[in-house]
């Protein structure tokens, strides 16, 4: 299962990403918003996507507000995510492969909808190292959670 959700800044970016998975036969879920609304705020999407990864086993996330830095500062604070802001093929790799992501957020005024998808891909499709010291990493960033 895959949960995408955007503010207004992120939401067209939103809508073709989300087009784009469902193309690719994923389970998509759009948490919001479901309409262009120049008043809502990122936080309130962040939580509601948070919320949801944390009660849907092997469920992951793509946020998207402006950056993709305030969605992913939200998610942070809720314990057992792991929002990693994505912005180049590396950052999508590692995303993945060394810090075990399952949320990846978005700037959709900085990031173009075929980069955005080319990201999307590489996070997909990589798979966690499970190397011993980004197990160890994971799990004392976890120690500090509330």
């Amino acid at each position: 299962m895959l949960y995408i959700a955007a503010d207004h800044a992120g939401y067209p970016l939103k809508e073709e990403l989300k087009r784009y998975l469902i193309a690719q036969e994923y389970e998509v879920e759009d948490l919001g918003n479901t309409e262009l609304e120049p008043d809502d705020d990122y936080p309130d999407f962040a939580v509601m996507m948070a919320k949801k990864i944390k009660e849907t086993a092997d469920a992951g996330g793509i946020l998207i507000c402006g950056t993709g830095q305030g969605m992913c500062m939200v998610a942070n604070r809720f314990s057992g995510i792991r929002a990693a802001f994505v912005y180049n093929e590396f950052t999508a790799r590692d995303a993945a492969e060394h810090l075990n992501a399952n949320i990846i957020c978005l700037g959709g005024r900085t990031t173009d909808a075929e980069t955005a998808k080319k990201l999307l891909r590489i996070w997909l499709d990589t798979e966690f190292s499970g190397e011993e010291r980004h197990v160890r990493r994971l799990e004392k960033i976890e120690k500090f959670s509330e």
